[in-house]
């Protein structure tokens, strides 16, 4: 790989040299080979070793010991850390996940007990050559993802390198070797023994990475989509009105969508991107009028709450995903918007994820971008200052105008600043002013 040891940090060059000077072996492993032999650069580096954790600690002066029943160290370098194992093999899975037995062995013996051969290259920077056991490099020549060995074994021992196989296909824009392909088919209902953190974290990177369109094509051949996400499989086949949707049902809208994601999209935007029309297959009606889909914002928030919560979602990423869903239907309706109205929806939070989610949906069907740029255009000319005022009046203001906290404070401070907004009021002493000459009776009627 001519040119590519300079791409290497020397805090991680320096971890091989110092192993090897110590007389072990020591290379790179894995995805930061892979990427270096495509002349990408790696964003971390991964090193195996014939030394023994222990002997690892003693090497260095800042270590912490990840798996020492899997001889994983942590080695921190100039303020980085890198993961320095001891070459292994593994036996004995029974959960589908993770072995039973570990023992220390030779460094092909290590490369063979791995997943796919793209990620089974070595790599000595200080001699520059790659060691290739396993074929990787004639794999990563032809774009291919393919196991080391068995795929119905290697899919046995880790089931989660389904997902992983469909994702690395999708994501390096590879084919998937068709004895792979074959064995997660008949192994996909297996993919339930997996935690639902992982699969979550599988599908997060499919979707928020190159090739997320293709991912989740891939994931409904390959069988997976329906073990997972039967919510996304049932979208098939759901037909919208051409008129909106040219490009087909809402499967198809769903993927287009999927492809416009700009590159590492927001994770919060692309699963937005992926559930923003999953009420639609339950919620489809026709009437002389045509097709419609009456409440699918509501239906599919729902929904979507359902599979993110089965997948392990954050509370917080799960409240910004629902709220894209809610609210995407609403830029329909911008341009008749009170101004009032209109300031309260460019303002909401992350609004950056709710106009690029529209963007999305706009060039997934009919393509019209009108409304897109009517917000744009709106965001521009109206002043910070304007769009996210100071209250002209305060829930204090209140209380030594003589009214008590109750829901009658939110009602008052809720119209100022409808007022406020809509530029009818615009100083606390006019705010105080329709305060006295609105609410006035209310008071009197809270003291007697």
């Amino acid at each position: 790989m001519p040119g590519k040891r300079a791409a290497i940090p020397a805090a991680a060059r320096r971890i091989i040299s110092t192993l090897k000077a110590a007389g072990h072996e020591a290379y790179f492993v894995g995805g930061c080979v892979r990427d270096l032999y495509r002349g990408r650069l790696p964003q971390d580096y991964d090193i195996v070793t014939s030394a023994r954790p222990e002997e690892v600690a003693a090497l260095f002066s800042r270590t912490v010991a990840l798996g020492i029943s899997f001889g994983v160290m942590l080695v921190i370098e100039a303020g980085q850390k890198y993961e320095v194992a001891t070459f292994r093999t593994e036996d004995g899975y029974v959960d589908g996940r993770r072995p039973t037995q570990v023992a220390f062995a030779t460094a092909e013996e290590d490369v063979r007990r791995r997943d796919f051969t793209i990620n089974g290259l070595l790599y000595d920077p200080e001699r520059s050559i790659v060691i290739d056991y396993v074929g990787g490099c004639a794999d990563i020549d032809r774009r291919l993802v393919r196991t080391i060995g068995a795929p119905e074994t290697r899919f046995r021992e880790d089931h989660l390198r389904m997902l992983r196989a469909v994702r690395f296909a999708a994501n390096l824009a590879y084919d998937l070797d068709d004895a792979t392909l074959v064995a997660i088919r008949k192994q996909a209902h297996e993919i339930h023994r997996i935690s639902a953190e992982r699969i979550r974290e599988e599908l997060t990177k499919m979707i928020t990475r190159p090739g997320a369109r293709r991912g989740i094509e891939l994931l409904d051949e390959a069988g997976l989509l329906r073990e997972i996400l039967p919510e996304v499989k049932a979208l098939q086949g759901v037909e919208q009105p051409e008129r909106f949707h040219p490009e087909g049902d809402v499967w198809k809208h769903t993927l287009k969508a999927l492809s416009f994601l700009p590159p590492e999209a927001d994770p919060r935007l692309a699963w937005g991107a992926f559930l923003h029309d999953i009420g639609k297959a339950t919620t489809r009606s026709v009437d002389d009028r045509g097709v419609h889909f009456y409440g699918h914002t509501q239906v599919g928030e729902e929904i979507a709450r359902r599979i993110m919560a089965r997948l392990r979602f954050s509370g917080s990423d799960m409240e910004r995903v629902l709220e894209l869903i809610h609210h995407h239907m609403l830029f329909m309706n911008v341009r008749e918007m009170r101004p009032s109205r209109l300031k309260r929806f460019l303002r909401m939070p992350d609004f950056t994820l709710h106009l690029e989610l529209h963007r999305l949906d706009c060039l997934a069907s009919h393509g019209m971008l009108d409304n897109y740029e009517f917000c744009r255009e709106k965001l521009a000319a109206i002043p910070a200052e304007e769009l996210r005022p100071p209250r002209l009046i305060t829930g204090n203001d209140l209380l030594a105008m003589g009214f008590k906290p109750g829901p009658l404070f939110r009602e008052i401070l809720n119209e100022v600043e409808e007022a406020q907004l809509s530029g009818t009021l615009g100083s606390p002493e006019a705010a105080r002013r329709l305060v006295a000459e609105r609410w006035g009776v209310e008071k009197k009627k809270e003291k007697t």
